[in-house]
C-alpha cells in the first residue's frame, strides 16, 4: 500500500484541492469586484471529519455500555459545493463583493494551504524516517 493511500494523506490531499478550488473562486470574486450585479461565491467550509468518514474502509460503530460514557455520532460525507455569499454591503453598481474582505480571504486561504502542504510533507518524511528510508 502506498503512503499516499492512507486515509490521513487522502484527507490532506482533499484539503489542498479544496484550497486550490477556493483560491480560484476568490480570484474570480476579486476580478469581478467592479462588475455590475456580480454576486461573490465561496465554498462551504471544509470538514476533516466529513472527509475521514467518507474514507473509512470499515464500518465501525460505537455504543454506550454505561450511562457515564459519551457517544459519538457520524456525519455524512460532503462535497466542495460553491455557494453565494451573504453580504449586506452592496455597491452602487449592485455588486456584493467587498474587495478588502476578499483579499483577507485570499491571504487566509493561502496560509491554510501552506499549513496543509507542510503537514503533508512532514508527515511523509516522518513515516519514511520510521521505515528507515531517509
Amino acid at each position: 500500500m502506498s503512503i499516499s493511500k492512507l486515509p490521513l494523506f487522502q484527507a490532506l490531499g482533499q484539503k489542498m484541492k479544496w484550497h486550490q478550488t477556493r483560491q480560484s473562486l476568490l480570484a474570480e470574486n476579486v476580478a469581478n469586484a467592479e462588475t455590475p450585479g456580480y454576486r461573490g461565491r465561496d465554498l462551504k467550509p471544509y470538514s476533516f471529519s466529513e472527509q475521514m468518514n467518507a474514507l473509512q474502509m470499515s464500518n465501525v460503530s460505537t455504543s454506550a455500555t454505561d450511562s457515564q460514557h459519551f457517544t459519538v455520532e457520524g456525519q455524512g460525507a460532503g462535497k466542495f459545493g460553491a455557494r453565494k455569499l451573504n453580504s449586506f454591503e452592496i455597491t452602487p453598481e449592485g455588486n456584493q463583493v467587498v474587495l478588502e474582505d476578499e483579499m483577507m480571504k485570499v491571504a487566509g486561504n493561502q496560509m491554510d494551504y501552506q499549513a496543509a502542504t507542510t503537514l503533508y510533507s512532514r508527515s511523509i518524511k516522518l513515516i519514511r524516517t520510521a521505515l528507515g528510508k531517509v
